[in-house]
């Protein structure tokens, strides 16, 4: 007796039980390197002003490398679901190798770099002179975690696409536990100063990079995949990846520029966007969470040669986004009384921010819908039209950027830009979806 297809409300809360199941571990997870950041901040605050400065100058470097090589999670992840969705756990292993090798060949080529021109970067980073000695300690001996760090992405990769978000959360947890323990214990019990605590999140790290190759390298034995490196596959996860890597760039451009034209309206608006900037960093992983859930997904899907089926997950994540959305602007509105005075008691300050984070909170739904196409097309492959629609993305920003203080505006002048730039990404993005064009099936793209 052949089965009944399932009614549009059974496929709708089956599809919100795989996103609710992938999404909400997802979430924990993005949250703990910010985490990581926070506690080295409280830690080695303690120590000096001095030394503050310094590990906020050298986390800064840090994580804007690693934020550059996020791809190695990204493709892995939709390479991966497209072989476990074409029931093939083998060569989804493999792929996932492939990764990691490149992770590996990445993380050493950063260390040849970082080590000799540290003191060059810190120095054209802005710190002062007595902050920069205590940059350079951390960033020479942070940039020897830097490998380890890649793995984690990789191999982060590899589980998302296994459909596994709950085992990154579980790493995550225990490397933020063992990195506050041995913060505490280098920097103070063993006077090591700033070089303790990045001793110790080196350490963290690499503890956490290797426990996801152990789950990593069982998975490969248990289904016969090989774990030597392979020339080709490692070429081919770079070139998926190089795509990947322009889209964040120029995501990073965007960011970098909207600070600098913030900068030049004035202290107390450059104070203001940077909490702003903050909070609108914190809801980002709330949406990316639900991406991370398309990615996985709608590659299994496409793996599966099931094109409608991806179809139907996709405007199912799209209402999930905007509903997620509403939620968070409704949020902000409510907790800019109280998230406010968190940051700064400056009056001047908060008039400046109030009116930006209405703007904020605004272009919630919009970013809601931005995150899941985004993470829709990752997950599909489509890599390359990622990259050419954050290129025009980033064209129409600059000119709408730069005007903001060339015609006097403020502030919230700035963030309406920033919502444009949004408004922008979720257009190129629809647009992109309506045509069907990403709905690409098979093992491979």
């Amino acid at each position: 007796m052949t089965q009944a297809p399932a009614t549009p409300r059974a496929a709708r809360r089956r599809h919100d039980r795989e996103i609710v199941a992938l999404a909400v571990p997802a979430f924990g997870a993005l949250v703990a390197e910010p985490l990581f950041v926070m506690a080295d901040s409280a830690i080695v605050g303690h120590l000096g002003t001095a030394q503050l400065a310094g590990l906020g100058v050298a986390s800064a470097l840090l994580m804007t490398a690693v934020s550059i090589f996020v791809f190695l999670a990204y493709a892995t992840t939709a390479a991966v679901a497209r072989r476990v969705g074409a029931d093939d756990l083998q060569a989804a292993i493999r792929q996932g190798m492939d990764g990691i090798w490149l992770a590996l060949l990445l993380g050493a080529l950063v260390i040849a770099v970082v080590l000799p021109t540290a003191p060059t970067v810190v120095e054209l980073f802005g710190a002062s002179d007595t902050a920069a000695s205590y940059a350079t300690t951390y960033l020479r001996i942070s940039a020897l975690g830097i490998p380890a760090m890649l793995v984690v992405l990789a191999a982060t990769g590899v589980l998302r696409g296994l459909q596994d978000t709950k085992t990154p959360l579980y790493v995550a947890i225990g490397g933020f536990v063992a990195n506050g323990a041995l913060n505490v214990g280098l920097v103070y019990g063993a006077d090591l100063g700033i070089a303790g605590s990045a001793w110790g999140t080196v350490i963290a790290q690499c503890g956490m990079a290797a426990a996801y190759l152990v789950v990593v390298v069982r998975g490969a034995r248990r289904h016969g995949a090989s774990l030597r490196p392979d020339a080709a596959g490692i070429r081919a996860s770079a070139q998926a990846g190089v795509p990947l890597l322009v889209r964040t760039l120029s995501l990073r451009a965007i960011l970098m520029i909207a600070t600098a034209v913030a900068a030049r309206l004035g202290d107390a608006d450059i104070a203001a966007h940077q909490i702003i900037l903050s909070l609108w960093s914190l809801l980002a992983f709330a949406l990316d969470a639900i991406a991370i859930a398309g990615q996985a997904i709608i590659g299994r899907y496409l793996g599966a040669d099931d094109p409608e089926g991806a179809r139907n997950v996709c405007r199912r994540m799209v209402q999930w986004g905007i509903a997620a959305g509403v939620v968070l602007g409704v949020l902000v509105v409510i907790s800019r009384p109280v998230f406010l005075p968190l940051f700064t008691s400056d009056s001047v300050v908060k008039d400046a921010a109030l009116p930006a984070l209405v703007i904020v909170a605004l272009s919630q739904p919009i970013c809601g819908v931005v995150f899941v196409l985004d993470g829709v097309l990752m997950g599909a492959g489509d890599g390359p039209y990622l990259a050419w629609a954050m290129l025009v993305t980033l064209a129409v920003f600059i000119p709408a950027a730069f005007l903001v203080p060339a015609l006097g505006g403020g502030l919230t002048a700035l963030w309406a830009a920033m919502t444009l730039m949004m408004t922008v990404r979720m257009l190129t993005l629809w647009l992109r979806s309506r045509s069907g064009r990403w709905l690409v099936t098979g093992a491979t793209r």
